[in-house]
């Protein structure tokens, strides 16, 4: 699978939205249930092992808890947080050609 510009948040550890996040390039699996990223391997949340409202993903070695989505145009990526994430540089032109209206790359409509 081709790689992906995508928000991602650490839960674990951080109140609402408080813990660190960036724009990144990640790689999902052909089934879209496991994404690469910074040399972790993070599984969808599925059933109750690991649900949690707060988080999508977690890392299978660690455990710790992760929210994974799509960046937004308006930047409003945590829901409740102040922090700016941080914009990792493969991902920087095409993230700030995205806010200025372009589409993200694989992606039609944004």
């Amino acid at each position: 699978m081709p790689d992906r510009i995508m928000f991602v948040q650490l839960k674990t550890g951080y109140d609402t939205d408080a813990g660190p996040s960036w724009i990144a390039n990640v790689r999902f699996s052909k089934s879209w249930s496991t994404i690469y990223f910074h040399d972790r391997t993070l599984r969808r949340v599925t059933g109750t092992a690991y649900a949690n409202y707060d988080s999508n993903f977690y890392d299978v070695d660690s455990g710790e808890r992760y929210w994974v989505s799509g960046p937004k145009r308006d930047k409003t990526d945590a829901r409740y947080g102040s922090e700016k994430p941080i914009v990792e540089d493969d991902a920087r032109a095409p993230y700030e050609a995205f806010l200025n209206g372009e589409s993200l790359p694989g992606r039609k409509r944004g």
